[in-house]
């Protein structure tokens, strides 16, 4: 089995790096097992399609535009989240959006796939996100783990 939780963003850019955080406290705070591999795929595009393919379970951590309030967090399930990549939002989407797409055409989608998106504050210039975002980490984190464990992953604290 093969799952991947892939964190996206840009860390030069405050609550962008959403996705990179998450990522980061997941695996210091959880002991994965063998077949989940966390990914910071900060704002890499097509090099990532390697790592992806194939997947049985792939889950995403990113901000994405969802037109509710800031901090707001989504969970969007398989053929729903393709269209959250539709609308750019920062360099970085383009990228994952590219990937989903030749994956799909390579015949090499993951079979089951989840985005956890979180409605940003700001995207200026900085290296910390916002409180309001970093606010969500635990909510982020608690559904990456749920996730995995629905796919029948042990996940387990540190």
């Amino acid at each position: 089995m093969k799952i991947v939780v892939l964190g996206v963003g840009n860390t030069l850019l405050e609550d962008e790096a959403i996705g990179v955080r998450a990522v980061e406290l997941l695996q210091q705070r959880y002991q994965l097992p063998p077949e989940v591999q966390v990914i910071d795929g900060g704002t890499a595009g097509m090099e990532l399609l390697e790592p992806l393919e194939d997947c049985d379970k792939l889950i995403i951590i990113d901000c994405v535009r969802v037109g509710k309030p800031p901090a707001t967090v989504i969970l969007r399930v398989d053929d729903e989240v393709p269209a959250f990549f539709r609308t750019k939002i920062s360099p970085h989407q383009i990228g994952v959006s590219d990937v989903l797409a030749a994956l799909i055409l390579r015949e090499r989608f993951p079979k089951h796939l989840a985005l956890i998106g979180i409605q940003p504050k700001s995207l200026e210039c900085g290296t910390e996100l916002t409180p309001e975002i970093a606010a969500t980490l635990p909510q982020v984190l608690e559904m990456a783990v749920e996730e995995l464990t629905n796919f029948g992953i042990v996940v387990t604290a540190k």
